[in-house]
């Protein structure tokens, strides 16, 4: 059955605004650029399919569900540790002055998200680079809203404590 213009238009300019923002997130739960990447494109491939059939007002929740799992569904398949860079391949391309200490920060904060568990992993970056709260990532992840307050505590009890983000704490426990 042929899709009517009107709604490739309407998956299109969807994909086209949402594009930035999927990528984002995918780079922080896969912690590789390109593999973000390639994981937008497989889940909006995957959603174009039934893009018709979803209501208006739940489009970004189900496009960020099918992004987690497939990205779940990805790493189950390959169970292969990948090494990542220390910088994010688009900001090695930029003048360094005055941005260093981004570029050092960025690549922290995603080493560190690579060395938590996906569903650690994935619970993080919703909370707190997508701004959803504990009900809607439980909704996401198809658990309960104790898993997700679970995963986040020691998700973050994790980042802490990683040797990346200890240098940045004084002796008295305070950040600098």
């Amino acid at each position: 059955m042929q899709e009517s213009q009107g709604e490739f238009d309407r998956f299109a300019e969807f994909a086209a605004v949402a594009w930035p923002r999927l990528v984002r997130t995918a780079t922080l739960l896969t912690g590789d650029f390109h593999e973000a990447e390639d994981l937008v494109q497989t889940t909006l491939a995957k959603v174009y399919s039934h893009f018709r059939r979803i209501p208006r007002d739940e489009i970004d929740k189900y496009v960020r569900r099918a992004l987690v799992n497939n990205n779940i569904s990805r790493v189950r398949k390959k169970r292969v540790v990948h090494l990542l860079m220390p910088f994010l391949p688009e900001a090695a391309h930029r003048p360094a002055g005055g941005h260093a200490e981004t570029v050092e920060h960025r690549a922290a904060v995603l080493q560190s998200l690579s060395s938590l568990p996906a569903r650690q992993r994935t619970v993080v970056v919703l909370r707190y680079w997508e701004d959803m709260s504990e009900q809607d990532i439980a909704a996401v992840l198809n658990c309960s809203v104790g898993t997700v307050k679970t995963h986040a505590r020691r998700a973050l009890q994790a980042l802490r404590t990683h040797p990346l983000f200890a240098e940045e704490t004084s002796p008295s426990g305070a950040h600098r």
